[in-house]
């Protein structure tokens, strides 16, 4: 995979404008890309919410059939990194010492406005631990690869290291890019 054969943002809005594309079916591959076995699905994300990220792309289906989507972007599905807060979950920082703290009561500013735009949040990704470094080195919940050299071995660094593997969770590369995007 290179840069040059990243789908964008806004080549998925149009082609959910022009109807050559449901969220359903945009949700249904990441799904697909984030269980295939040979891709990083299971270190990239700590967390999938299959049934609600569905749920949320059915939902902006009918709202766009109905000319009522709340943006252009809504029905693209997304990730989160583990450091923003969203409602009902435990926000870990990819870290042990938070999986048992409260969950959080809201979303976080950036997730809240995520969703307000029709986006559809399929979990939440892999990190370094607390952000403190940018090596995107994780001893608790696995060492993300580079989706650009994954074959080598390579990290994929940074603290958002989970996002940037979920770019490359299964063969079905040309889906990958704005499909999962980190709210970092």
């Amino acid at each position: 995979m290179t840069p040059s054969s990243l789908i964008t943002l806004e080549t998925l809005a149009d082609a959910l404008e022009s109807r050559q594309v449901t969220s359903v079916e945009l949700v249904s591959r990441c799904l697909e890309a984030i269980d295939d076995e040979s891709g990083q699905g299971t270190v990239a994300f700590l967390k999938v919410d299959r049934d609600r990220a569905r749920g949320v792309a059915a939902a902006m289906d009918a709202l766009r059939q109905a000319g009522a989507a709340p943006s252009r972007w809504a029905g693209i599905p997304v990730s989160v990194k583990d450091l923003f807060d969203m409602a009902g979950d435990v926000t870990r920082a990819g870290s042990r010492v938070l999986q048992d703290a409260p969950p959080a009561s809201r979303d976080a500013e950036a997730v809240a406005r995520l969703r307000r735009a029709g986006f559809v949040v399929m979990g939440r990704t892999n990190m370094t631990e607390f952000a403190y470094s940018g090596l995107g080195l994780n001893p608790h919940y696995g060492t993300p690869l580079s989706p650009w050299r994954h074959a080598e071995q390579r990290i994929a660094g940074g603290s958002s290291s989970g996002a940037a593997a979920s770019l490359g969770t299964s063969s079905t590369r040309r889906l990958r890019p704005a499909l999962f995007w980190t709210a970092t």
